[in-house]
């Protein structure tokens, strides 16, 4: 494509998509202690909603989406999606408990399955490699932009106007996106002649597996997907019951630092994979891989902190870590696929975290908290959370075998 202002306005609409996308996505964690006490709920069925139900469709969805995406139809699918899950986003406003709340929860997941890899097709077509990992980063940069506005109006929102309304008007946002994909986005998503050789899923897995960088990517990728959905799930709840605070304040403190961190985290994670993909991919995963053994530790800590202010300082490095991976891990995946199966690779990535970790460690510690409390531990949630440094610190070690193994495949 063109330089200049439209390839900048491809990427601004790419980033509303993926802002769009995380408000949909977060809404629910800040707003559930409220839906909790509406639908009278566990904390075992909270995280069967925003993990199992939500994770498990939006895995399953995702590889026949970026198979679509891949062959030419990546504005199209892109299209789809976001009617879909904003509909849902809006009709989970109108759930009357479990059951209703969970279908909503698979439409959203259903809709959000494409949208990521049907924005990577875009990238790899449209963007030039020397400035991929910085179109990646823009485009993750939504991650935490959703989730600071997704945290800071759900909370006020949850307070002032109440959590359906919050789904409501969500929903809506997500409709009028459509009309920015619309103008800026261009029709033609690749090549004719890109379209015309198709693999199997089974033949294009296995060449992705046959690979080992992949494959220690893909576990890197289940881990990711262990320590951070129960971290952005659970710790709104965490800092309410634990410190007294309201949603409002909670969206406020913990979304304006996960923002921010986030934002930070993106670019400089984008800026440093480019150069050291420029230079060689030595040591790519490195970077990340440390900043995870750190984290590990600082969470740990914040569980058992004696007031608020120290216990969401000491959540920071895991804000940042999460946010910081996201384009190594992106740009590691284009690496190591090749051409014209970015958006393959990335779906695949994503199932690895969708299917187990993102369904499984969400219901583990909803499960371990009704245990603890039911064991009459005063905070059965603190005791939960500990899964998430654990797998932080998983994560860091299997970062430096990914490593190792880009270092043999590029050699």
């Amino acid at each position: 494509m063109q330089y200049g202002w439209q390839r900048t306005a491809l990427l601004i609409t790419l980033l509303l998509v993926s802002i769009v996308s995380q408000i949909d996505r977060v809404l629910p964690f800040i707003l559930a202690e409220s839906i909790k006490a509406d639908l009278n709920l566990s904390d075992t069925q909270i995280g069967l909603i925003t993990g199992v139900a939500f994770t498990l469709c939006y895995s399953l969805a995702a590889l026949p989406l970026a198979r679509f995406s891949d062959g030419g139809w990546a504005r199209r699918v892109l299209l789809f999606c976001i009617i879909v899950w904003s509909v849902m986003t809006g009709l989970g406003g109108l759930a009357i408990g479990f059951l209703t709340l969970t279908l909503s929860r698979i439409g959203v997941a259903l809709g959000e399955a494409g949208g990521t890899p049907a924005a990577h097709a875009i990238i790899a077509q449209r963007i030039p490699e020397n400035f991929r990992g910085r179109a990646i980063a823009i485009f993750s940069m939504g991650i935490p932009l959703g989730s600071m506005i997704g945290f800071g109006l759900g909370g006020w929102a949850s307070d002032a106007i109440g959590w359906r309304n919050a789904l409501f008007g969500a929903g809506i946002m997500g409709i009028v996106l459509v009309v920015g994909i619309l103008f800026f986005i261009p029709k033609q998503g690749v090549l004719k002649q890109e379209t015309q050789h198709r693999e199997s899923y089974i033949k294009m897995g296995r060449e992705l597996f046959s690979k080992p960088a992949f494959g220690w990517l893909f576990r890197a990728a289940i881990l990711m997907g262990l320590s951070s959905a129960p971290f952005y799930i659970f710790t709104s709840p965490f800092l309410i019951r634990t410190f007294g605070l309201s949603a409002g304040e909670v969206g406020l403190s913990f979304g304006l630092l996960q923002g921010v961190m986030g934002i930070v985290g993106t670019l400089f994670g984008g800026k440093m994979f480019d150069k050291i993909a420029n230079k060689g991919s030595k040591g790519l995963m490195n970077p990340p891989a440390t900043i995870f053994i750190v984290a590990s530790i600082t969470t740990t800590m914040a569980l058992f902190m004696p007031n608020s202010w120290m216990s969401i300082a000491l959540l920071v490095p895991g804000m940042f870590s999460f946010a910081f991976m996201m384009p190594f891990a992106f740009g590691a995946g284009h690496l190591v696929a090749g051409p014209k199966k970015q958006a393959f690779s990335i779906s695949v990535l994503m199932l690895g975290p969708g299917l187990i970790g993102g369904t499984l460690s969400p219901f583990l510690v909803g499960f371990i908290s009704d245990y603890a409390t039911t064991g009459h531990y005063e905070n059965g949630l603190q005791i939960g959370l500990l899964l998430v440094p654990f797998f932080s610190l998983l994560l860091g070690c299997t970062g430096f075998i990914v490593s190792k193994k880009i270092n043999d495949l590029v050699k």
